[in-house]
């Protein structure tokens, strides 16, 4: 049973976010949190709330143990981008683009074999 937990519009660039989702994609909870702990990324806390969620939402509403969970899936998506206008020389603009991020992570019960 696969149980999932998403952090929508955040605001940092998916390209940056996906570094550190792929640190903990298929790693156990435990593993998972120890590498986001000491990840030294901005985002590495916001991808460690994400997981926390999962792991609880696996534990309250659907009763399985937190030692058996593993990071099944875990994927940025990208969101809406805020355009923002920077002046630039001879009263023209250049644009920013602020980039929004939808992080999903999905634990299951590890398979035994």
């Amino acid at each position: 049973m696969e149980v999932k937990s998403q952090a929508k519009y955040v605001r940092v660039s998916p390209r940056k976010a996906r570094v550190v989702v792929d640190l903990v994609r298929g790693k156990s909870v435990e593993q998972a949190r120890e590498i986001l702990a000491f990840t030294n990324r901005g985002i590495a806390e916001t991808v460690e709330k994400v997981l926390n969620s999962a792991v609880a939402n696996a534990e309250h509403n659907n009763q399985l143990n937190a030692s058996t969970l593993v990071v099944k899936k875990a994927y940025v998506d990208e969101g809406p981008t805020l355009k923002r206008i920077r002046p630039r020389a001879k009263g023209s603009a250049s644009r920013i683009n602020k980039r929004t991020s939808h992080i999903t992570i999905i634990v299951a019960p590890r398979e035994e074999a």
